[in-house]
C-alpha cells in the first residue's frame, strides 16, 4: 500500500469512496453521493488551505482517504483542524483507515496544528471508534440523537487529540488559514 496526497485525479474514487459511504453507512450526515466534480472541488478547497488530504492505493485503486479541515471558520479556532476518514467496503480491516490518517496526523503536526477533533457520526460506528482511540484520540463527548438517517436517530462523537504540545504551552505561528 502506498500512502500519497491526493490529486485531482483521484476526484472519481473519492466520489465513489464516500458516495458509499454517504448512501449506506453513518459515518457521514450527507445523505446523496456526490458527484466527482464534488469531490475535486472539495479536495480543492482543502488542498487551497494547505491542509493534507491524503489517499493509500494499492495496485493503482485508491482504498481510502483522509483529510484534515479547519475545525470552525473563527479566528479562535486557527490551531484546531478536524479530521476525517473513509475506505472502501472491500478494504475494510485491513489498515487503509490507519495509514491514511495517520498521514494526516503527521502532516497536521507539521503545520503546527494544536488540537484534532474528530466528530464521528454514529456512536455504533466501531471502526472509527477504535482507530481514533488507537491513534490517541480521547473520547469527549457525545451528541444524542443529533441526526437522522436510514430510519433512526444517530449520535456524534466527540473525540480529540491535542498535537505539538496540546493546550500546555503558548501556539507558535499564525496558525492554519481559515
Amino acid at each position: 500500500m502506498i500512502v500519497r496526497a491526493a490529486s485531482p485525479a483521484d476526484a472519481a474514487a473519492l466520489a465513489r469512496i464516500y458516495g458509499h459511504n454517504a448512501v449506506h453507512g453513518f459515518g457521514t450526515f450527507e445523505e446523496v453521493a456526490p458527484s466527482p466534480e464534488e469531490m475535486a472541488a472539495r479536495l480543492k478547497a482543502v488542498q487551497d488551505r494547505g491542509m493534507p488530504w491524503m489517499v493509500v492505493e494499492d495496485a493503482g485503486q485508491v482504498l481510502g482517504f483522509a483529510y484534515a479541515a479547519p475545525y470552525r471558520t473563527r479566528s479562535a479556532y486557527r490551531y484546531t483542524a478536524e479530521d476525517s476518514v473513509y475506505v472502501a467496503p472491500e478494504a475494510q480491516g485491513r489498515g487503509v483507515g490507519r495509514a491514511a490518517l495517520q498521514a494526516v496526523v503527521a502532516a497536521c503536526e507539521a503545520l503546527g496544528v494544536r488540537q484534532l477533533v474528530a466528530v464521528i457520526g454514529d456512536s455504533d460506528n466501531a471502526g472509527s471508534l477504535a482507530l481514533h482511540r488507537a491513534l490517541g484520540f480521547e473520547p469527549c463527548g457525545v451528541l444524542p440523537a443529533l441526526g437522522f438517517k436510514h430510519g433512526r436517530w444517530l449520535d456524534v462523537v466527540l473525540m480529540q487529540k491535542a498535537l505539538n504540545g496540546g493546550a500546555s504551552i503558548p501556539p507558535q505561528g499564525a496558525g492554519i488559514d481559515l
